[in-house]
């Protein structure tokens, strides 16, 4: 049984959610409050976070922040704000997933069972990706370039997981953001995937202007060049 942690201070959807993920089978943990929640953190082990935005003492960003200093656990953020630099600042800070009120149940499901899928899928293929002189631990959520650690955010690491899976292989953006994201839901788009291309690159690049790793392919794609 996934157990899922949800922090939402609006008391009717905290209902209609709880009933939603008990049908699913889902062991549901609720907090009202970032006090609360840092409390039930510290308590528990959780297989997907659902985060609201805004709550009565601070915000969902800040309760995110917290966890991914120690964890790379799923976190899907739910709010009203569809601006497209709360979304950016939503992922770029950790987030998979973002869907704004108000939402149907079924699609919210769906988005918790697509990010509990590949949460799976991606402890249990491998426990160490290699190559380019980059090593990816894993099982502890760690990326080292030549032997130093690298700080990435999550969704740079997935990025780079994905492509470090299919070495010399041309992936499309649209399979790219199939495989990470769920794009159906429009809240990211292509020119989003370049800045988070452009920011990786940065970091594990020697010349990240002149990359020889994760290449552009002009009219079909990116794709990780494996060297030698």
């Amino acid at each position: 049984m996934s157990k899922i942690f949800l922090l939402e201070d609006d008391l009717s959807l905290i209902n209609g959610l709880s009933f939603a993920f008990k049908k699913q089978g889902f062991d549901t943990c609720i907090a009202r409050t970032l006090g609360e929640a840092y409390e039930l953190w510290a308590d528990g082990k959780y297989d997907l976070l659902v985060l609201d935005v805004s709550l009565p003492d601070g915000s969902g960003f800040e309760f995110c922040k917290k966890v991914r200093l120690a964890s790379k656990v799923p976190i899907i953020f739910l709010t009203a704000s569809d601006e497209e630099t709360s979304i950016i600042m939503g992922l770029d800070i950790g987030g998979d997933d973002y869907i704004t009120k108000p939402f149907k149940l079924g699609v919210l499901i769906s988005r918790i069972n697509a990010l509990l899928r590949r949460a799976n899928s991606f402890q249990a293929i491998d426990t160490e990706l290699q190559s380019n002189g980059i090593k990816v631990l894993l099982l502890q959520g760690q990326v080292f370039k030549n032997g130093a650690l690298l700080d990435l955010t999550a969704a740079e690491y997935k990025l780079l997981c994905l492509f470090m899976r299919n070495p010399n292989m041309v992936l499309t953006k649209e399979q790219i953001l199939d495989k990470l994201w769920d794009c159906d839901g429009n809240y990211i788009d292509s020119s989003t995937l370049t800045v988070y291309m452009r920011r990786l690159r940065i970091k594990i690049e020697d010349n990240p202007s002149e990359p020889q790793m994760l290449l552009t392919v002009r009219g079909m794609g990116y794709k990780w060049n494996v060297i030698g």
